[in-house]
């Protein structure tokens, strides 16, 4: 089945929430565990215990386990393997972005099936133009993956390039969102690519209907509220995956407390 297929089945039957693995240091600490690599160890094991065919989906943050040198990836790759063969979708978000060769390195690693730290879906930068992007396309049609690019981000950075007037006459990020209806089109019952669209973005103008779903970070702790959900992505409400971290994670350690949260949020999502 290819990534689309499974994403629209696994909101179907767990609910449209993805829960977020971010071990930031001062969450490790919270926690009990320490800011240490075993203390990353036992924060990874949780989430995957509590997570694991629970929710649709789980977005391991490839930088807090990077910042642990090769030993924390290690933690990352059996995190990503452990979760997968539970069957829950992951997305490693790494906002990968390169060129050529290196473009397909950075798929190849993170989209083949056969990779130590494969994933179901990954997150891209498409600012060095959205053809640079093909490599992870091309891999992820291979491998039944998915491609999240950023499109509308709520940092307040943002806006200077993805609003600005690209040659087409669009918006930077109305490009973006006409590439990836292009590469989703005819599919059903939704493509594998999607967009990544903040829960705090305010409002848009953009035709955010690119027939694949819709990652939207900023929703819980950092701000975004069901009541914006349905108001920026009025109409294709039903392909939004609200992201979530520290809403879910601030409950632990303790499992059952974390996968209670991570059920609440669910719940609430009635879009």
């Amino acid at each position: 089945m290819s990534f689309g297929s499974r994403a629209r089945a696994a909101m179907d039957a767990y609910g449209p929430v993805c829960v977020g693995i971010d071990p930031h240091a001062s969450l490790l600490e919270a926690w009990g565990v320490g800011d240490t690599l075993d203390g990353l160890d036992r924060f990874a094991a949780a989430c995957v215990e509590a997570f694991a065919g629970q929710v649709a989906f789980v977005k391991p943050q490839s930088a807090f386990f990077e910042r642990f040198g090769s030993r924390g990836v290690a933690i990352l790759e059996r995190t990503l393997q452990d979760l997968r063969h539970t069957g829950t979708l992951t997305v490693l978000d790494v906002k990968r972005g390169d060129i050529g060769s290196t473009a397909s390195a950075y798929a190849e690693a993170y989209l083949d099936e056969d990779s130590p730290m494969a994933a179901d879906a990954v997150t891209v930068s498409p600012f060095l133009g959205f053809g640079s992007l093909a490599p992870f396309l091309e891999e992820a049609e291979k491998n039944d993956a998915g491609v999240f690019v950023l499109a509308l981000t709520s940092n307040p950075e943002g806006p200077q390039v993805q609003h600005a007037t690209a040659g087409s006459g669009r918006t930077v990020a109305g490009d973006v969102l006409a590439a990836l209806r292009e590469a989703n089109a005819g599919a059903t019952p939704m493509g594998s690519y999607g967009a990544v669209v903040g829960a705090t973005i305010g409002s848009t103008d953009e035709d955010l209907d690119v027939n694949g779903p819709l990652l939207v970070p900023g929703f819980g702790s950092q701000g975004g509220t069901v009541d914006d959900l349905r108001r920026i992505f009025d109409g294709v409400t039903r392909h939004v995956l609200p992201s979530t971290s520290r809403q879910v994670l601030q409950a632990g350690p303790d499992v059952a407390a974390l996968r209670g949260a991570a059920v609440a949020v669910n719940d609430s999502l009635q879009l």
